[in-house]
C-alpha cells in the first residue's frame, strides 16, 4: 500500500489535493512514480461535466504521464524498476478483433484500471472510500498504477516533463495526420483549433509533407505559435468566415480539414471547407449531433473520426520521441507553463483563456 498526494475532483467544485491509498502492483500492473502530467483538454471535458452532473465521482484526473517505474508485479516483462515510461492512457488487449487488425485505438476490451467504475475492486480509496482513476490514469498524482500494456519504456535521456505530452497530445495529433487521414506530400490542409493537439497536427501534416498549412483559430496570439510547428498561413476565426478565407489561400481545393475543438459547429466548417473528394477529419471530443449537407457527398467528400491518432502506442511513442530528441518535431513550445500540483486548478483556467499550448504539472512541485 502506497499513500500519496492526489489532485482530487468530488464534484462541480476545484480539485482539492487530498491523501490518496493506492494498492501494491498485482499481476501484471506496473506502479510509476509521476515524474510530469500533462493538462489536457479531455480532462477539462471531465471537469465540466462535474459541473453539469453526470460525471462519477471522486475521481483524479490527469493522462498525460511521463514517469519512473517503482514497482511491477507478478509476471510483468517488458518493464521493470527504474524504467523511463510514458503512459499509454487506452491500454490495448493485444486479442480482440481490433487489435489482430492492428486498429490498436479501437481495441474492444481495454484494460482500464478503472476498476471501481467497471465493478472490480477498486484500487485508489480516500479513507475507505474508492476512488475512480480518471481516464484509467489518475495521473495528477505522486503514483498511478496501470497495467502492463499501458506503460510504454520510452529512452533515458528524454525530459520526462516534456515527453509525457507524447502520451496524448503528441500522438492524437501527429497520429491524426499521419495515421488516421494519412496526409499526402504536396497537400493543402487546414487545421480548427490550436491547441496542443492541434499544434500537434500542423506539424503532423508539415512531417507528411504537406504543401500548405492553414491554422485556424480565435485567439490572434497563435498564428506566431502554429508558425512554430510548420503552419504556412493563418486565420483569425474571429474576424470573419473562417471556411471563405481557408478556401480563398488554398484556391478551392482544400485537400484535408482537421477538426481539433470538439464543437458541432467546427465539425461543419471543416467539412464545408474541403474540396469535392476532400477529407475532414474530427479529432476534438464532439458532444453534440454534428450538421452536414448531404448533398456534398455526391461529390465524394469524406467525413472521419480519430481516436488517439489511430496509435500503437508501443510503436508510435517510442518513434515520436525520437523525432523529438532528434530535431524533427517540437515539443519544448507546447509547454508553455510548469506548474506544482497545487495549483491545478489555475493550470485549467489557464487553458480556458486559450492563451496556453499545454500546462504540465510536476506533482512533487
Amino acid at each position: 500500500m502506497t499513500t500519496m498526494q492526489s489532485a482530487v475532483l468530488r464534484g462541480p467544485d476545484p480539485m482539492q489535493v487530498e491523501s490518496i491509498d493506492l494498492g501494491a502492483p498485482e499481476a501484471g500492473e506496473v506502479l510509476v512514480r509521476v515524474v510530469a502530467c500533462g493538462v489536457c483538454h479531455s480532462d477539462l471535458h471531465s471537469i465540466n461535466r462535474a459541473k453539469s452532473g453526470p460525471l462519477r465521482t471522486p475521481v483524479i484526473l490527469g493522462h498525460e504521464v511521463g514517469g519512473i517505474v517503482e514497482e511491477v508485479g507478478p509476471g510483468v516483462t517488458s518493464v521493470k524498476a527504474g524504467d523511463h515510461v510514458v503512459v499509454a492512457f487506452r491500454p490495448n488487449c493485444g486479442q480482440c478483433y481490433f487489435c489482430l487488425r492492428g486498429d490498436l485505438a479501437l481495441c474492444e476490451r481495454p484494460d482500464n484500471p478503472d476498476r471501481a467504475a467497471t465493478g472490480a475492486r477498486p484500487r485508489l480509496h480516500s479513507s475507505g472510500e474508492p476512488v475512480l482513476q480518471g481516464v484509467g490514469v489518475a495521473g495528477y498524482s505522486e503514483y498511478t498504477l496501470m497495467p502492463e500494456r499501458g506503460v510504454v519504456k520510452v529512452r533515458d535521456d528524454a525530459p520526462l516533463d516534456v515527453v509525457c505530452l507524447v502520451g496524448c497530445g503528441v500522438t492524437t495529433g501527429v497520429g491524426a495526420a499521419i495515421n488516421t487521414a494519412k496526409v499526402h506530400a504536396g497537400s493543402d490542409v487546414a487545421v480548427i483549433g490550436l491547441g496542443g493537439v492541434g499544434l500537434n497536427i500542423v506539424q503532423g501534416a508539415r512531417l507528411a509533407g504537406a504543401r500548405r498549412i492553414i491554422a485556424v483559430d480565435t485567439v490572434a496570439s497563435k498564428g506566431a505559435l502554429a508558425a512554430k510547428f510548420g503552419a504556412t498561413d493563418f486565420v483569425n476565426a474571429a474576424e470573419g468566415d473562417p471556411v471563405a478565407a481557408v478556401q480563398k489561400i488554398a484556391g478551392g481545393y482544400l485537400d484535408y480539414a482537421f477538426e481539433a475543438i470538439g464543437l458541432g459547429v467546427t465539425v461543419t466548417q471543416a467539412f464545408n471547407m474541403v474540396r469535392r473528394g476532400g477529407t475532414a477529419v474530427v479529432v476534438g471530443v464532439v458532444g453534440q449531433d454534428v450538421t452536414v449537407p448531404g448533398l456534398a457527398f455526391l461529390g465524394e467528400k469524406k467525413l472521419i473520426g480519430s481516436f488517439f491518432g489511430s496509435a500503437r502506442p508501443q510503436y508510435d511513442i517510442p518513434r515520436l520521441i525520437d523525432l523529438y530528441m532528434d530535431g524533427k518535431i517540437n515539443l519544448d513550445d507546447l509547454v508553455s507553463k510548469r506548474r506544482p500540483l497545487r495549483e491545478v486548478n489555475e493550470a485549467f483556467a489557464d487553458m480556458e483563456t486559450g492563451e496556453v499550448a499545454r500546462s504540465v504539472i510536476n506533482p512533487r512541485g
